[in-house]
């Protein structure tokens, strides 16, 4: 028999404490909303347990260690040099438990009650919460925000296993593989391939587009390509996975590599082709909310689905799934159901790769904008021509802006180089500022530092380059 009690009223509910979820809670009680937030799971959803932060952990501990065995050009070598696995994940737990635990603080400071269950909606008015097997609550609600993210697909011809297993797998391996085979070279399986490669897996990529990271401008991708390796990994374009053959202590996967059959053994098969929204067990049909034909809720600009008392976030809507996009859509929807006139705008939301160099894109890049149809200047200036790289003996990639031609104003940039990831923001600034190449390369920037690049880059723009020749 289920429990159930009388339905308790809140303004605002939000299903599912991700980056999005969190972010929409705390905003939507700091304008004055009584807020809810459910989650089945733990606090902080995929991206701070089993996607951003312990990746990024995982990524950072693989570099410290290659570089403490690989940097003799700089004078520096060490001895028995040593990976313990238990304790880089003993660590990377510790990292992702102190952010989880700071998600419930935050909440808690901003008065939003917590709720531990699974939500499925009654109405466009209603959703009742499994707490456990036995007990339920109902929640009656002004408005209500999905954001319960996604989840790795799973092809049909590669079942999750022991052996066969996605992102979240890869993240709690118990010992670092001496061989692994990844099924696509996107965003996840490039940065785990890295990742590992870096601590030792002879790692073999199979993507079946033509290039790896195919979201990038290829110029950008082959910098990846060609430091994967000369770590060490095997990347075959154009190769589409068939199937796998589990064995006693490994795998045995079969691709077809540019029209050739041909068998990967391993001990783990990584799958990374992609996620999926988690909307198909929310009872969104109850509610009659309409979804497109990939299983995403359709919003308008405000974050708004057909039904004026649900909103939606995330990786359940259109767009790329990044987690800060899900934070920035939170802010907008808790605006929004507030009153106020915020609207989602895309313009100035960056991609990042933690690869190896790091690649960064915010905005246009070079075909995209002419596509729209804007005159555009490309304006690219290399790290290698930069101090703080050459120091940093990490002299790979570039930047590139890409300006408006009539008016130098900045509508988008690229970089594939050291530290990608922070140097993009000021570009993002940039756009989101309406500023021209010539505010950029006006603006004074300390030396020696990577971000020096931007500058450099925006001298280019405007045709005075001080650091390379025109």
């Amino acid at each position: 028999m289920v429990v159930g009690d009388f339905a308790e009223e809140l303004d605002t509910l939000i299903i599912g404490s991700g980056p999005g979820g969190y972010v929409a809670a705390i905003r939507a009680a700091q304008l004055g909303q009584k807020v809810a937030i459910v989650e089945k799971d733990n606090m902080g959803g995929v991206c701070l347990n089993v996607g951003c932060i312990p990746s990024k952990a995982l990524i950072s501990a693989g570099h410290r260690y290659h570089h403490a065995k690989h940097s003799d050009d700089m004078g520096i070598t060490a001895e028995n040099v040593s990976l313990d696995f238990s304790k880089v994940q003993e660590w990377k737990a510790s990292v992702v438990n102190k952010l989880t635990g700071g998600v419930e603080g935050l909440l808690k400071g901003n008065k939003v009650e917590i709720i531990k269950g699974e939500a499925f909606f009654v109405d466009e008015n209603t959703v009742r919460v499994m707490k456990d097997e036995y007990t339920t609550q109902t929640y009656k609600f002004k408005n209500a925000i999905v954001a319960t993210g996604s989840r790795p697909i799973e092809l049909p011809s590669f079942k999750y296993s022991d052996r066969v297993i996605n992102s979240t797998g890869a993240l709690s391996l118990k010992e670092v593989p001496k061989k692994m085979v990844v099924i696509g070279g996107g965003y996840i399986g490039i940065e785990l391939s890295g990742a590992y490669a870096n601590m030792g897996t002879e790692v073999v990529v199979l993507e079946g587009d033509s290039q790896i990271l195919s979201g990038f401008e290829k110029q950008m991708s082959q910098l990846v390509a060609r430091r994967l390796k000369k770590n060490g990994v095997t990347i075959h374009t154009k190769a589409m996975a068939k199937g796998v053959e589990e064995t006693a202590d490994g795998v045995k996967v079969t691709a077809e590599v540019k029209g050739k059959e041909e068998v990967f053994e391993a001990d783990y098969c990584l799958v990374t082709v992609g996620r999926k929204p988690n909307t198909d067990e929310l009872g969104l049909e109850q509610a009659g909310v309409e979804l497109d034909d990939r299983g995403l809720i359709k919003i308008d600009k405000q974050c708004r689905t057909n039904k004026g008392s649900i909103y939606a976030i995330g990786d359940v809507v259109a767009g790329p799934p990044l987690a800060h996009k899900a934070s920035y859509e939170g802010k907008i929807a808790a605006e929004a159901i507030s009153g106020e006139a915020a609207e989602i705008d895309y313009l100035a939301i960056p991609a990042v790769v933690f690869s190896d160099p790091e690649l960064a894109s915010v905005g246009y890049d070079e075909k995209e904008a002419k596509e729209a149809g804007f005159d555009v200047v490309a304006s690219k200036f290399p790290f290698g021509a930069n101090g703080r790289a050459l120091s940093l003996n990490d002299t790979d990639g570039f930047m590139k802006l890409i300006t408006r031609k009539e008016d130098g104003l900045l509508i988008g940039g690229q970089i594939a180089g050291p530290n990608a990831s922070d140097v993009i923001a000021e570009i993002g600034l940039a756009i989101e500022a309406g500023m021209t190449a010539e505010d950029v390369a006006m603006t004074i920037h300390a030396h020696p530092t990577l971000g020096e690049v931007t500058m450099e880059a925006a001298e280019v723009a405007i045709g005075s380059p001080i650091h390379i020749v025109k």
